[in-house]
């Protein structure tokens, strides 16, 4: 997309990531396989566009695995994301990391898309695990897209070897 830069995050950017997760995950903490994270502390990629932040995606790595935690795009149909996603990618592989993953919900439906569309594979379905979830982060609603029960926890990975790599 033109005119859109990517730059990694920095303090200076803390109040609006902050700002940016409540809006949009109802707190700064969020949960992953039982994990909590408290996203905005994170490393992380910031999208401006003009100078402006548009998008925000945080990360973890551990054990040779890149985690996305959180990816929020502000202008959508825009190649925001997609350029967060491939940036992140790179990361995690000068990281020395063999697998890149996420969780998303079973109401996301935007989400099972776009991953899947940019070469993601689904690695495990964690049935009634956002029951767990809630008693990390109450703050996660029973409905989420279109008043779909949040329910399940959904595992993509994106493996970051090379072909024939053992």
């Amino acid at each position: 997309m033109s005119g859109i830069r990517l730059r990694t995050k920095t303090e200076k950017d803390q109040a609006w990531c902050s700002s940016l997760l409540r809006e949009q995950w109802g707190s700064a903490r969020v949960v992953s396989r039982g994990r909590l994270h408290h996203a905005d502390t994170l490393p992380g990629l910031i999208a401006e566009l003009h100078g402006e932040p548009v998008g925000l995606l945080t990360y973890r790595i551990e054990s040779a695995e890149c985690e996305i935690v959180t990816l929020n795009s502000l202008l959508e149909q825009r190649g925001v994301a997609t350029a967060m996603l491939e940036a992140v990618t790179e990361a995690a592989v000068s990281n020395g990391c063999r697998r890149l993953w996420l969780i998303t919900t079973n109401d996301n439906l935007p989400a099972l898309r776009f991953y899947q569309k940019r070469g993601f594979t689904l690695a495990a379905v964690y049935p009634d695990s956002v029951r767990g979830a809630r008693k990390l982060k109450p703050e996660i609603p029973e409905l989420g897209w279109e008043d779909i029960p949040i329910r399940d926890e959904i595992e993509f990975e994106r493996n970051l070897q090379p072909s024939g790599a053992a």
